[in-house]
């Protein structure tokens, strides 16, 4: 399971006092309110920084990081991911899991067949779409119940029904 998810990322300096502008990955930038520490990350290592919740505006998160106090300071943290702690990132609502949590999942039919492995989740409209890896080869579906009945994250396994998957996945090529 993964110890940090990025939450957001630094655009840019906002006013002359160190502020930063973020962009929200969060399912509610409301939540940046509650996080005291966010995470910057070099390579595999993730170095805590104590942040100051400003705002939320237009979507866009307006926050402190600790040790900035002017617009060269935020500066050097421009396109940085931001990332929370698992610990602080709360358990999932009910019915809802972490992304990465997904991925590495095997696709299981009502039969037992293993289909494939959940290798990415897209997210570009109302609903989600899984990206799995096959036999045929890379196959996408829209991440709906009626399609994926049950998700089981600490088993590794993401249940299917098989004909409703015949009607809506796609493959590559």
């Amino acid at each position: 399971m993964t110890a940090y998810f990025q939450v957001g990322e630094v655009l840019r300096p906002q006013g002359i006092r160190g502020e930063a502008k973020v962009r929200s990955f969060a399912s509610d930038a409301e939540n940046f309110r509650r996080w005291k520490t966010l995470y910057v990350r070099s390579g595999e290592e993730y170095r805590g920084l104590k942040v100051t919740f400003s705002r939320v505006r237009d979507g866009f998160v307006y926050l402190t990081l600790e040790g900035c106090g002017n617009p060269e300071d935020v500066e050097k943290y421009r396109g940085q991911g931001l990332y929370v702690s698992r610990e602080d990132a709360g358990e999932p609502e009910e019915g809802q899991v972490y992304i990465s949590d997904l991925i590495g999942c095997s696709l299981v039919s009502e039969t037992g067949e293993v289909l494939g492995r959940v290798t990415d989740v897209l997210q570009y409209g109302p609903v989600d779409t899984y990206v799995f890896e096959t036999p045929r080869g890379q196959m996408m579906a829209p991440a709906l119940k009626s399609v994926f009945p049950e998700t089981d994250v600490k088993g590794r396994v993401l249940s299917v029904l098989r004909e409703r998957l015949n009607e809506v996945a796609v493959f590559e090529n």
